[in-house]
């Protein structure tokens, strides 16, 4: 009796290197209050990706700000020498901020300043430090969401001193990359996948929903509206997993936080 071959696999089922489904996030952990001495900090990881967020309140404003009543909040990131499989060197011993540096803080900065009331801030910047400890893909949307749990514990601060009124933090917001591999449409790329991918995507979203940021780039070839379409999809209902986490770990300080949460 000659046995029937199997059938092979559907592409879309074929596990991933780390044994993960297409859809499916890496281990997303958040610890909260991970540095002493700031304001606010966060340790988010994706998977073997960690970032590590740290709040500054200072009482000034920039200059273009002076006398408005409105406050700022701003970002810088870094990577860690041997965040990396081989070591990087540091962007000081080259004495300028390469232009990824500075794309990615940007984009920290716009996130979370579109997240929160600047009038409700006064004249104070909050500023947030994000370091990249490891990174194995997607740090630019771990740096989000940790920046987003240290704004927050650092409004929460302000608050308990009298500082502020009310709550400037509107929304949760957090971030994660989809992408196109071998044809597949994949949630939270790892570094293996991103840097074979032929469609790489980083979305940043709030807890409602909305769309903050879209970075979406072909590295192989042209890409049509309904792979766009599709990864959107994958991506909002990762970023609504990440918001529950951020929402579950604020929860831990204070029931302020439970007024956040996810709402497609």
């Amino acid at each position: 009796m000659t046995a029937r071959p199997r059938p092979e696999q559907p592409a879309a089922d074929v596990p991933r290197a780390d044994k993960r489904r297409p859809a499916e996030l890496r281990p997303v952990r958040i610890a909260l209050d991970y540095i002493d001495f700031s304001d606010g900090s966060a340790l988010v990881e994706y998977g073997r990706t960690r970032v590590l967020a740290a709040a500054t309140i200072e009482e000034r404003v920039p200059p273009f700000l002076k006398g408005t009543g409105r406050g700022w909040v701003t970002a810088e990131y870094a990577m860690l020498p041997r965040s990396t499989a081989e070591r990087t060197p540091r962007e000081r011993t080259a004495g300028r901020v390469s232009g990824r540096t500075q794309e990615i803080q940007r984009l920290v900065g716009r996130s979370l300043r579109a997240v929160t009331d600047l009038k409700a801030l006064g004249e104070r910047q909050i500023i947030i430090d994000c370091d990249v400890i490891q990174a194995d893909g997607g740090t630019r949307s771990a740096a989000v969401t940790a920046g987003c749990v240290a704004l927050g514990l650092a409004l929460k601060k302000m608050m308990d001193l009298g500082l502020v009124g009310q709550m400037p933090l509107r929304h949760l917001v957090a971030g994660v990359s989809v992408g196109v591999v071998r044809g597949r449409p994949l949630l939270d790329l790892d570094y293996a996948e991103d840097s074979q991918a032929e469609l790489d995507m980083n979305v940043i979203e709030t807890d409602r929903g909305e769309l903050i940021e879209v970075q979406a780039g072909a590295e192989k070839g042209p890409f049509s509206r309904q792979d766009l379409t599709g990864l959107l999809k994958m991506a909002d209902k990762g970023i609504g997993k990440i918001v529950q986490l951020q929402k579950r770990a604020l929860k831990e300080k204070s029931f302020l936080f439970m007024a956040y949460g996810y709402k497609p």
